[in-house]
């Protein structure tokens, strides 16, 4: 039998125990969201970059519109939204984070525009966002972060106050360019530093108050931590077996990326110890790992323990991935606690989609090398562009470079209806068999 085209049924993968942690934090972040018109808190939407530290730091309720959209998802309840927001005329091929989030605030106003005396079903999350009362655009690199708060604007009547962060592309074309270094990456951080300053005034204006800069000093001094525990437990699973996945981490991106600061540093702590004694024990994140993947691609939300469970019945670990580990505070060593915009402003822009491809393929390289890597999985989401562009020369490039093979599939970020599950069994089967295949031509 050729284990790589015919998986033992009823492999699980083994997770992390702590990542569950992950999710009550998750449902007490929702919780407070729900509750915060009642609470009399001001409420600001954005999307992309993590500034919510700016806004914990000034008492303002901040909702992330990809997190809520694949929260969603998830749970398996973004169809109703993503049907509304098509019945608004927002086509199928927007990214269904944007197509999630607007359907929701679509709903919110036909809620507030309801004068039929209809009670709303509370379990329909669909309906539950509260309104925003300012709305704060800071994407990297995809233009439809930007064309997302304006339609969002539109829903509200064009009465809810903007403010927009311009975060460059970086074009690493100058002859010193280069991943965090030359004269575009010091003049962009700069550029981005004075526009986050000016956001700190609009956040002033709209509270009424003085900015509260020590309570941000101290908030980054946490995510800082925070991010060093998630980088070193990360650099655990170059370890035989990997004792924790990409999967894992996809659990943990909600904590580093857009939940309260307080509990950040202590869940961290405890994946870590996790992680460290599953070293010292030989356990893997697969029970029997045979083959080591990279994972190429945003996570489909409606599959992460349908995936991690499918690879691990082929023995196969997908150890890392550009979307977790080329993201979300990924250069603490950039962040001054005591003067922590710049640094801040220097993270949003090493988004993964935010470099040339000549840096970006080069990172992912190096972490293929690192984790000693079998093969890449490609999921190649259907509505976003930003992170399907490259794809075809990240795979061409593992191949000539590192002799890896990879397997593509077409999915999505939330909506189900992209992904077909006989079409990624194919593919990877067909490279596993390839990885069998070098590994046999090797041996003789």
């Amino acid at each position: 039998m050729n284990i790589a085209t015919n998986p033992m049924p009823g492999k699980k993968a083994n997770k992390l125990s702590a990542t569950r942690i992950a999710g009550k934090l998750v449902n007490d972040y929702w919780e407070m969201v729900w509750r915060a018109k009642e609470e009399g808190k001001l409420i600001c939407w954005y999307e992309g970059s993590a500034i919510n530290p700016f806004l914990e730091a000034a008492d303002i309720c901040w909702v992330h519109g990809e997190a809520y959209s694949a929260m969603l998802a998830a749970r398996h309840q973004e169809v109703k939204a993503q049907q509304v927001a098509e019945e608004r005329g927002y086509m199928r091929e927007l990214c269904s984070y944007a197509r999630t989030h607007l359907g929701c605030a679509v709903s919110n106003q036909r809620l507030r525009g309801d004068d039929t005396g209809a009670v709303p079903d509370d379990d329909d999350l669909t309906w539950k966002l509260p309104a925003p009362d300012m709305i704060i655009s800071a994407y990297a690199y995809c233009s439809t972060g930007q064309q997302w708060d304006e339609m969002t604007s539109r829903v509200f009547g064009k009465k809810v106050p903007i403010f927009n962060v311009s975060l460059p592309w970086i074009w690493g074309s100058k002859p010193d360019a280069g991943y965090l270094k030359g004269q575009e990456w010091e003049e962009t951080s700069d550029y981005v530093t004075r526009q986050l300053n000016d956001m700190v005034k609009f956040i002033e204006e709209q509270t009424g108050k003085p900015y509260p800069w020590d309570r941000l000093y101290e908030m980054m001094a946490d995510i800082k931590r925070a991010s060093e525990l998630r980088l070193e437990a990360m650099e655990l699973c170059t370890a035989q077996p990997a004792p924790a996945s990409f999967f894992d981490w996809v659990v943990s991106i909600a904590p580093i990326n857009n939940l309260p600061v307080a509990g950040v540093k202590n869940y961290f702590e405890t994946v870590l110890d996790e992680v460290k004694a599953r070293v010292a024990a030989g356990e893997g994140c697969v029970p029997d790992e045979k083959y080591r993947l990279f994972f190429d691609g945003i996570m489909n939300w409606n599959k992460v323990g349908w995936l991690a469970n499918k690879f691990a019945n082929y023995d196969a670990a997908v150890i890392a991935g550009r979307y977790t580990h080329m993201a979300f505070w990924q250069e603490p060593g950039l962040i001054n606690p005591n003067d922590p915009v710049r640094g801040m402003a220097q993270n949003y822009l090493i988004c993964p989609n935010n470099h040339a491809s000549p840096i970006l393929i080069k990172l992912i390289m190096d972490l293929c090398r690192k984790f000693e890597v079998d093969g890449m999985v490609i999921h190649a989401s259907r509505t976003c562009r930003a992170f399907t562009n490259p794809q075809f020369m990240i795979a061409e490039t593992a191949q000539r470079e590192l002799g890896i093979p990879s397997s593509m599939f077409e999915g999505d970020v939330t909506d189900e209806s992209f992904y077909k599950d006989e079409v990624l069994n194919s593919r990877v089967e067909a490279m596993l068999e390839a990885i069998e295949s070098r590994r046999m031509s090797v041996v003789a």
